[in-house]
């Protein structure tokens, strides 16, 4: 018996089929929500999966304005951003940055669950994040994810 392993030919010829989920994030955690996200943007849910290859799924992310954290968190999580410039270094507590911008909490916590090299930042794409309710993808009529 031969082992298939996918190639990057086979995602761009379109060998390979890539499925479109939706899931909301309305009183999820958001650590483990993130970890289903990093397996299906990897694409570890398949049985075609292969590690040096994009062979994972687009993720529809909606209501991220309503993510839940345990404990303390939600006063004691920092987010950091440095401009690399003295002084330039700026810190924001979770609370803080889900009322001025809740897509970037979800977008921090699964970009932390990829690996940190080039097929990651590429992998990163296909993850399209909304505050609200509403979405621009339901031409793609994605799937629920189950949770």
């Amino acid at each position: 018996m031969k082992t298939w392993v996918a190639r990057k030919e086979d995602v761009e010829n379109g060998t390979i089929e890539r499925k479109w989920w939706i899931v909301d994030a309305e009183g999820q955690t958001l650590g483990r929500l993130a970890t289903q996200i990093a397996t299906v943007l990897r694409g570890r849910h398949k049985p075609i999966y292969t590690p040096h290859v994009d062979v994972g799924d687009f993720v529809v992310v909606i209501n991220a304005s309503k993510v839940h954290v345990t404990g303390k968190k939600r006063d004691a999580k920092k987010y950091y951003n440095y401009s690399g410039y003295p002084g330039g270094l700026r810190a924001w507590t979770f609370d803080e940055l889900m009322t001025r911008d809740p897509k970037r909490v979800i977008e921090h916590a699964v970009r932390g669950m990829l690996p940190k090299n080039r097929l990651a930042r590429k992998q990163i794409t296909k993850l399209k994040v909304y505050g609200g309710a509403d979405h621009p993808h339901t031409a793609q009529a994605p799937e629920s994810l189950a949770n």
